[in-house]
């Protein structure tokens, strides 16, 4: 998929390189083990790079390719797909407040082309006002410093951007639980601008925000909980769409779901609970 150094960084890149070297390695009929064995390294480390976790030097990838027997043709293009997995996202200098693992979330929300997210609990991190999400943090982390929670705030406004994006625009479709709207977080005046931020982003013809009221009925949300489902454009170097991920984030931890079938379940979920949606902002 073509991106922008420094914009994505290098979660797309990674998670591609991944892919493809994980269907070099099938189709030469090898598993993690054997592969693992002929490159001298850890089935960890293959696991890591297949998935797209970490970052990987061209030598490696023409080793990998050769142990997998991959085409001739291909071997430079993934290499230089490894050169890329070392870009670095505007989000990399703030470390020190982004969430373990967030990281690899934010890249793929800046590389997505659209977004359905289904939440039942609070206003989705991108619909925020400052002031609803500074309400939040020091609620959830009282312990924050004011440096902390500035940068925290800074997050988001950067993440924020990609709604105003002019150049290839995020499609966003939100469900939202009617509790969410009713939700005490912060003061009246922090709750009537939050109302009045989501009245606003959804009359953009990108934005589509629905409401769930409390008497629906059944619907999947309420055995799924939230998620998100990001999904992107076309992965040029084959030609083809690039894969959807389904992000589901627990209080124990958060879980990216890329097979077929998980992606399905999730899609048909977000349009039954976008039938239950009666409302809209």
């Amino acid at each position: 998929m073509a991106s922008p150094q420094g914009v994505t960084g290098s979660t797309m890149p990674r998670r591609q390189l991944g892919r493809h070297l994980r269907d070099l390695r099938n189709r030469a009929r090898m598993t993690t083990r054997t592969a693992a064995s002929q490159l001298e390294w850890s089935e960890a480390k293959i696991w890591r790079i297949e998935t797209g976790q970490t970052s990987l030097r061209s030598l490696d990838v023409e080793a990998m390719c050769k142990v997998y027997g991959a085409p001739t043709d291909l071997v430079e293009p993934l290499a230089a797909l490894a050169r890329e997995t070392k870009a670095r996202g505007w989000w990399t200098s703030y470390g020190d407040v982004i969430a373990e693992g967030f990281e690899v979330y934010i890249g793929l929300e800046e590389a997505a082309s659209e977004l359905s997210v289904y939440e039942d609990g609070l206003i989705p991190a991108l619909l925020q006002t400052q002031e609803y999400a500074k309400a939040l943090l020091e609620q959830t982390i009282p312990e924050l410093t004011e440096s902390e929670l500035e940068r925290r705030l800074a997050v988001l406004a950067a993440r924020q951007a990609l709604i105003a994006r002019t150049d290839s625009p995020l499609h966003l479709h939100v469900v939202l639980a009617e509790s969410v709207l009713t939700r005490r977080i912060g003061d009246d005046r922090v709750r009537a601008g939050q109302l009045a931020r989501l009245k606003e982003l959804a009359e953009r013809e990108t934005v589509n925000i629905d409401v769930v009221p409390a008497d629906s009925g059944y619907h999947a949300g309420l055995e799924s909980g939230r998620f998100v489902i990001l999904e992107f454009g076309v992965d040029d170097s084959v030609d083809r769409p690039e894969p959807p991920v389904v992000y589901v984030e627990t209080f124990a931890g958060s879980t990216y779901l890329d097979k077929p079938a998980e992606f399905e379940r999730y899609r048909d979920a977000f349009v039954d609970i976008a039938a239950a949606a009666t409302g809209k902002l």
